[in-house]
């Protein structure tokens, strides 16, 4: 069952360079922002669960923008990702990884991207049957270098590093064996999405895209 779950999840991963995550304050930027980054290349938008409006904004992503690939991040709690899931939500992203939302993950057709940061965390997770991960904060966390450092002793791992990463390392990132892609804010700056300037959204999208041209 685990394995088909990773299997639904790959392609969200192997699909795009970078997987767009972004914090949604008002709801009716949803719909616009999604079509934007979609027609940009970036399908598979991450839609953190900070604000009050986030479920809502997964929920008409869904429901009208379906050339996109809806996820929910930030997901902390078996609550939240029962939550994230009935909003539509394709796949689930978290920050760490606890036993209950393990035990989510277990009773739910959507796929979960745990997180981990240490040996000790990636060791468990493999044990669990996760091969792709969450590395957060990648910058803060050794980044590059500490990525690089434990590729030989844990092949088997693959990451989407979030946290730090800008359009100047993220090559640097997405070079490494074990980086499946990134995950980044910078494709849907705050100041274009207040100004609902998703032309330029649209242009930053086709610029991350060529990363790995």
């Amino acid at each position: 069952m685990r394995k088909q779950k990773h299997e639904a999840l790959e392609p969200v991963l192997t699909g795009q360079p970078v997987i767009p995550v972004i914090v949604v304050e008002r709801a009716r930027d949803a719909v616009p922002l999604a079509r934007a980054l979609a027609a940009g290349g970036l399908p598979a938008v991450e839609i953190t669960l900070r604000t009050p409006d986030a479920l809502d904004a997964i929920r008409l992503i869904e429901d009208e923008v379906k050339e996109a690939i809806v996820g929910a991040g930030t997901v902390l709690n078996a609550r939240q990702y029962d939550k994230a899931v009935a909003a539509g939500a394709k796949f689930i992203v978290s920050p760490g990884t606890t036993q209950e939302l393990l035990d989510a993950a277990a009773d739910s057709d959507v796929p979960m991207l745990p997180g981990a940061a240490t040996p000790s965390e990636v060791m468990a997770m493999l044990e669990e049957g996760y091969r792709y991960l969450k590395f957060f904060p990648a910058e803060q966390s050794g980044g590059v270098a500490y990525l690089k450092s434990i590729s030989s002793p844990l092949p088997q791992a693959r990451f989407c590093p979030t946290g730090g990463i800008t359009l100047k390392n993220a090559r640097d990132y997405l070079s490494l064996p074990n980086v499946v892609c990134i995950g980044g804010s910078w494709v849907a700056p705050k100041d274009r999405i207040e100004a609902g300037d998703w032309a330029a959204i649209t242009a930053l999208a086709r610029e991350t895209l060529a990363l790995r041209e």
